[in-house]
Parts: C-alpha cells; sequence; structure tokens
C-alpha cells in the first residue's frame, strides 16, 4: 500500500497512546499532588476507587475524541474507508483504558513528576519506534519481532490499519484479545496502587 495509507492509521495509533497515557500520568499527578484535587473528592461520598476508575475514563475519553479529529482530517484526504473505520473509535476507547490504566500505575509508583522520564523512555518511546509504526515489523529481525509482538502499540496499530482499510477478518482477534487483556489486568491494579497510595 502507498505509505502515505500505512502511516496514517499509525498516527491515529499513536495518538491514543499519548492522549490517554499523559493524561493519567503528568495531568493526573498535577490533579492528585500539586492541585490537591483528589483530596478534595475523597472528602465527598466518592470512593477512591470510583475517582481513579474516572481519571482513566477521562484519558480513554479525550483518546476517543482525539481520534475523532484524526479521522476527520484524514477522512477528508481519502486515507479511510468507511463505514469500518468508525471502528476507530470504539477501538481507541479500549487502548485509552489499556494505556491510561498503564499511565495510572506509574502514577501511583513515581515519588516526583520529573521521574516520569523513566516511562517514557522505557515504555513509550520503544513502541513508538518499533510497534510498526514508521516501517513494517516484519522488517526487522526475527528477535525484534518477536518483542515488538509484545508491546501493545503495535496491537493497537495493526488494528487501526485493518479498520482504515476495511481488512476485517479473524486476523484482528488476537489483537483485540491483547488490549482486551491488558485492560482487564492493568485497571486492576492501577485501582490496587492508587489506593495504596491515596489512603495511608
Amino acid at each position: 500500500i502507498p505509505y502515505v495509507r500505512f502511516i496514517a492509521p499509525a498516527l491515529i495509533a499513536i495518538t491514543v497512546m499519548n492522549s490517554s497515557f499523559f493524561e493519567n500520568t503528568y495531568a493526573s499527578f498535577v490533579r492528585m499532588y500539586y492541585q490537591k484535587t483528589f483530596d478534595a473528592m475523597m472528602a465527598t461520598p466518592l470512593t477512591v476507587e470510583e475517582i481513579i476508575l474516572g481519571e482513566i475514563v477521562w484519558g480513554a475519553t479525550k483518546a476517543v475524541i482525539a481520534t475523532g479529529i484524526m479521522m476527520a482530517v484524514i477522512g477528508g484526504f481519502g486515507l479511510i474507508r468507511w463505514p469500518e473505520g468508525l471502528l476507530l473509535l470504539p477501538l481507541a476507547f479500549l487502548g485509552g483504558i489499556a494505556f491510561g490504566s498503564a499511565g495510572m500505575v506509574c502514577t501511583a509508583l513515581v515519588p516526583g513528576i520529573e521521574l516520569f522520564n523513566l516511562p517514557v523512555f522505557l515504555f513509550i518511546t520503544p513502541m513508538f519506534l518499533f510497534g510498526g509504526t514508521f516501517f513494517p515489523v516484519e522488517n526487522l529481525p526475527g528477535w525484534a519481532q518477536t518483542t515488538a509482538l509484545c508491546l501493545p502499540l503495535t496491537h493497537l496499530v495493526n488494528l487501526a490499519r485493518a479498520f482504515t482499510t476495511g481488512r476485517i477478518d479473524a486476523g484482528i482477534l488476537p489483537g483485540l484479545a491483547y488490549l482486551a487483556a491488558m485492560a482487564a489486568a492493568i485497571l486492576p491494579l492501577a485501582l490496587f496502587r492508587m489506593r495504596r497510595r491515596l489512603i495511608k
């Protein structure tokens, strides 16, 4: 396929990852540590789990909004096949929950905001470069292909490509299962770790 059609869905997937992950790291940390917004909310009948779940859902919602904007622009260039392209919106929410939950775990663990550089350097940047975004994973050495398949962004990119090109078949199921399993595993961990951080 033409390179512009190859890279366009990858840009959508990167937007999903960045919107949710950074919302639930830097922005959530500021609300928790500097603005004391979480402390104010905990003075209400809300539970810690409800507050954190709301944060993660908000991160996923921002990913959906950003995806919708990008779909309007990219679709204007004829790079999205309709109506299959509409599946990008629920995909953005699922990816947003997965990456937002991972970001919230980081928020629960880092002692200071400057240490978010570590998960960005060790987790986000390698996926950005080797998750099938700018060149096919098949062009990588064998060990790197195996590593890439362990990265969640690789599956998000593959699904975004399938939905934008309309090539939807049983091959998308492993990627959907991976993202769903990631969200199901990390979301409870995020709630648990944030409860331990906020309730002393």
